[in-house]
């Protein structure tokens, strides 16, 4: 990474990077979760929800440390599949994990949506 690319990743940028690689994280850890429970917590639409959220998360923040002019974009659906990705683990009202889950995405979802307004 050149003197050049590093000052491109502002501390907002940064804040947002680190949300997204958390959050990519966490819905990985909550998936292996989710399938060791069974039932409810492993079905299909549920865990294709969740690889989506840390796909795009993980999109999102190599967008970022790479500079694109195109980080807005990806931050925009980002945020919102991390917001539907935290509507649909929230039906967990009762568990620890899937409720870190709700509020992990949460985070960054909001810390994209600010990222989408912002120009690199």
């Amino acid at each position: 990474m050149t003197q050049t690319q590093l000052h491109q990743v502002n501390p907002q940028m940064q804040l947002c990077i680190q949300a997204c690689l958390d959050c990519h994280s966490t819905c990985l850890n909550t998936i292996t979760y989710c399938l060791q429970e069974g039932g409810q917590h492993a079905a299909a639409a549920h865990i294709a929800l969740m690889l989506d959220c840390a796909e795009i998360c993980q999109t999102s923040a190599n967008f970022m440390l790479r500079g694109s002019a195109l980080h807005m974009r990806t931050c925009g659906v980002c945020a919102e599949v991390c917001d539907i990705c935290a509507m649909d683990c929230q039906r967990f009202a009762d568990d620890a994990q899937m409720q870190a889950c709700v509020e992990m995405c949460r985070r960054c979802a909001e810390s994209c949506r600010q990222m989408a307004m912002v120009k690199a």
